[in-house]
């Protein structure tokens, strides 16, 4: 009994330890709106709906086309009754969703500030780069896109944040494109996370051409590195993409994952038949049982990059962003 309560009291002191060093941003200015862009779409009071969309546009001058044209593929050289038809016919259908999406989102105030909580440690850390200033929410295909970042804003897609057992994400169409191992994380709860993860990839593109897995390892845990530098105050287990007991269970076995890529002379494969199998997304890993998350290689790049941070607290995360993975790899002496 003593030892599990020593063991406990070394957890609280590393958790502790661990939000010792995030910086005050408070002070630090973002200015961000939103825009509720589904309350307009689904406004049942107009009779026009083309008219109705040239006024939204205003609004939003490049997302209504990107929306019409992208999203919800509309062919710009169809006749405009036919595209009439079509967009009503999506109005009807998704009704029910966006009524959810209403009540779930009546409030989007919280999620507002976290994406701005996420904005101020961006300016900490990378002055030089200029997020969007306004958020636009908005209703898509169940099975299509869902949180995207351009130039102007970030848009969300509620329609992928109603909760892991919003009952349409069971369907058959749905899980095809998004089956459940991903479909969990269609939770409130992610929205900053997306938005603050394609901050990242916008700032640092993957570029895994020719790399060996170990490389690609390393680059995916220097994001997720990075991704919790911008979002200290959220766990672990939802960066990466996992429950919290898939979490608890890697670090439980994180000798047994590293040896999984030492005793199988993974780490130096190209074979981007192999390597899909440890990076990405996935129900599991094989190998380690059916309890197991998949991406698991890059739960083990994440901690190569923290040993490597931890012997060089002096590098920064533009350095360590541009840095040559397998430099990182080699300087960690990482051994778990």
């Amino acid at each position: 009994m003593r030892l599990i309560k020593y063991f406990l009291i070394l957890l609280v002191i590393a958790s502790c330890n661990s939000k010792e060093n995030i910086p005050d941003v408070s002070n630090i200015a973002i200015k961000i709106t939103t825009q509720r862009f589904e309350n307009d779409f689904f406004d049942t009071t107009k009779d026009n709906l083309f008219s109705y969309l040239q006024q939204i546009n205003t609004n939003t001058p490049s997302f209504t086309q990107n929306y019409l044209e992208t999203i919800l593929n509309v062919d710009p050289a169809w006749p405009a009754d036919t595209s009439a038809k079509y967009v009503n016919g999506f109005i009807k259908a998704y009704r029910p969703v966006y009524d959810s999406a209403a009540i779930v989102f009546k409030d989007f105030s919280p999620y507002e500030k976290e994406i701005k909580k996420g904005l101020q440690f961006l300016k900490h850390y990378f002055p030089g780069y200029s997020a969007p200033s306004k958020i636009i929410t908005y209703i898509g295909p169940l099975d299509g896109y869902g949180d995207i970042l351009t130039d102007e804003a970030f848009v969300i897609g509620l329609h992928h944040h109603l909760g892991k057992n919003f009952s349409l994400y069971k369907s058959e169409i749905v899980q095809q494109t998004y089956p459940e191992y991903i479909s969990k994380r269609f939770e409130p709860g992610y929205i900053a996370i997306n938005c603050i993860k394609n901050v990242v990839l916008d700032m640092f593109p993957e570029k895994i051409e020719e790399k060996s897995l170990v490389e690609q390892m390393v680059e995916r845990g220097k994001r997720l590195f990075i991704l919790q530098k911008l979002l200290p105050y959220t766990e672990e287990f939802k960066l990466i993409g996992y429950t919290k007991e898939q979490m608890e269970g890697c670090y439980g076995n994180e000798r047994r994952i590293w040896d999984l890529f030492i005793q199988n002379n993974l780490l130096r494969t190209i074979d981007n038949n192999i390597i899909k199998n440890y990076i990405g997304e996935g129900p599991k890993t094989q190998e380690l049982g059916k309890d197991s998350p998949g991406n698991i290689g890059s739960f083990a790049g994440w901690q190569i990059v923290k040993k490597y941070m931890q012997k060089n607290s002096s590098v920064t995360l533009l350095q360590l962003a541009t840095m040559d993975p397998d430099t990182i790899y080699q300087q960690s002496k990482y051994k778990p």
